[in-house]
């Protein structure tokens, strides 16, 4: 196999940017050439929080949706110049792009029963600025093969972190937090994969309410750390049906916005206590999915390699621990993978894999009735 130049960029469900990665893909795996985060400015993260799963109008949507590819490509352009690579060399550049409603399991809707997702930042906007083909639009094709449209990131958990002789999760804490379990020596239908609840996004939520805007992350898990857990809190909220539902099955702005930390505030504790007891739902939520559904209290999991933004929060990955005795948690730095690089290098390798006609979804991850070529493809 040539060595092949791929681009990936992904902006999660925390809203926080624009991340990119370089990688090279040949017969040796894959190596990550380069990374590169665009903050998203305040006023596109509060227009974008404006059309996420509430009422809206789309002429503000359809401006957003070709907004986002001429900052995806400005992302795109600052990661070629970083690793000294002609954006000409590049084969393909996958995009998430950001979604702003996803409800995997099918609604009823004037009549019919429909599962639908949406995320914008036009593939064929973002082709033509940076003159490289583009997949984009990747979880529609696998929601018409009857799956839940995510998680995608599975299909490139194994690849890198499938081993002979110990079960591995891979657990990514963005926006949302999804582990892909990975049984000692599984092959890929084996794969048990699906989003556990809330990664940061209820913490970031509150952390902008007590600033009043001026900040949208807890650094380091700082304020949580002042504060007090309430674990009788925590333990009501984990009594919510979904942490008892199998997998495959997904978790979204829908379940963990503006109504949830609304009714989290309503309870009237101190700010350091909300925030604290919220990192510890985060954690409780992850802890609760792997004991259930990756291998169970009689066969943990002997690694769960992090990547995604959380793993900056040292709080939650101190409750995580707490959580999770049994375990080794560590960064996915410590595998080679840059933890806040690994879902653009994913997206990199979805697309392709889309490119060479290959399916890339993982039904056992996504319910899907079959596999799928997930995507389509612009070119410039």
């Amino acid at each position: 196999m040539k060595k092949v130049v791929a681009g990936g960029i992904m902006s999660g469900t925390s809203l926080d940017g624009v991340d990119a990665a370089l990688i090279e893909i040949s017969s040796n795996g894959i190596q990550t050439l380069a990374f590169h985060s665009r903050p998203y400015p305040p006023e596109i993260r509060a227009a974008l929080l404006a059309v996420s799963n509430c009422d809206t109008h789309t002429r503000d949507i359809a401006r957003l949706h070709f907004l986002l590819p001429e900052l995806y490509a400005a992302a795109f352009q600052q990661l070629c110049k970083k690793a000294k690579v002609d954006p000409a060399g590049v084969a393909v550049l996958g995009c998430h792009g950001q979604t702003i409603y996803h409800e995997g399991d099918p609604a009823p809707v004037l009549g019919h029963r429909i599962a639908s997702t949406f995320q914008i930042g036009d593939g064929s906007v973002l082709a033509a600025r940076t003159g490289v083909p583009v997949v984009s639009d990747f979880r529609p094709a696998d929601i018409a093969a009857g799956g839940k449209g995510a998680p995608l990131v599975p299909y490139v958990d194994y690849l890198l972190f499938h081993g002979e002789n110990e079960s591995r999760v891979a657990l990514n804490i963005g926006g949302i937090a999804n582990i892909t379990w990975i049984p000692a020596g599984a092959p890929p239908e084996k794969v048990v994969a699906f989003d556990t609840g809330p990664g940061n996004m209820v913490v970031d939520q509150l952390i902008a309410h007590y600033s009043g805007g001026e900040r949208t992350y807890d650094e380091s898990g700082a304020m949580a750390a002042e504060g007090m857990v309430h674990p009788e809190i925590v333990a009501e909220l984990l009594t919510d049906q979904f942490f008892r539902q199998k997998p495959p099955k997904t978790a979204g702005r829908e379940q963990y916005g503006r109504e949830f930390v609304a009714a989290l505030l309503s309870r009237n504790l101190s700010p350091a206590d909300t925030v604290a007891t919220a990192t510890y739902f985060t954690a409780a939520a992850i802890a609760e999915g792997i004991t259930r559904f990756a291998g169970g209290e009689d066969d943990p999991p002997a690694q769960v390699i992090v990547s995604g933004g959380g793993v900056h929060n040292k709080t939650l990955l101190r409750f995580l621990r707490a959580e999770l005795p049994e375990s080794e948690v560590l960064r996915s730095e410590v595998v080679g993978i840059d933890a806040d690089a690994k879902e653009a290098i994913a997206f990199a390798v979805l697309a392709h894999e889309t490119l060479n006609g290959r399916p890339a979804n993982l039904p056992a991850a996504t319910g899907a009735k079959h596999p799928a070529v997930l995507g389509k493809i612009c070119q410039p």
